[in-house]
């Protein structure tokens, strides 16, 4: 892959009732070019949208792919990764660290009802996970607008050490920078 090609890495870091996402335009080089925040709700159903509102707020056509830490953000607000995609018309890949048997029994233990109802509807409509291995490393990736071929060369591309993709492992600290400035602007 070129080294000018880029990468929105979305991630998320949360305390309370708002979940910080952080959004990061990284160049296959490891070059960081771009920063934006958006929040979502936590245990709430509004991280797609938030996902779709990032990749808007940084008004960059340069991105050539999405990544997002995870399927279910801030405490299972599920990401429609169908709708990002047709959103903003880039291959999104959802990349996630460690192995699980899912998140049915999961949402199930949480949730009940429409909430429930909402939720389970709209993870079994993503698509399934692969397990990649990447620098000696397990990563478990979901893609949509992109065939899992691709998929893997970009997520191996964007890592050049490790098991995190840089715009990932960029995102995940500016989250978490921008989640605590936050809570230090709500405690004075």
């Amino acid at each position: 892959m070129k080294s000018g090609v880029r990468a929105l890495g979305v991630a998320e870091s949360y305390r309370e009732r708002r979940s910080t996402l952080a959004g990061v335009v990284t160049r296959a080089s490891r070059v960081t070019d771009g920063f934006a925040y958006e929040t979502c709700t936590v245990g709430g159903t509004d991280a797609t949208d938030a996902i779709a509102d990032l990749f808007s707020a940084l008004d960059r056509e340069d991105v050539r792919y999405v990544f997002v830490a995870g399927i279910a953000l801030a405490w299972y607000n599920v990401v429609d990764l169908h709708r990002v995609h047709d959103e903003i018309d880039r291959p999104v890949v959802s990349v996630t660290f460690e192995e699980s048997p899912g998140l049915r029994a999961a949402l199930r233990a949480e949730f009940d009802g429409e909430a429930l109802a909402t939720r389970e509807e709209l993870f079994e409509r993503q698509p399934p996970r692969e397990r990649l291995s990447v620098n000696d490393q397990t990563v478990f990736v979901r893609s949509v607008g992109v065939d899992a071929g691709k998929a893997r060369d970009a997520v191996r591309a964007f890592t050049p050490e490790g098991g995190r993709p840089e715009p990932l492992r960029v995102a995940r600290l500016a989250a978490r920078a921008g989640d605590e400035l936050r809570r230090e602007a709500a405690d004075s």
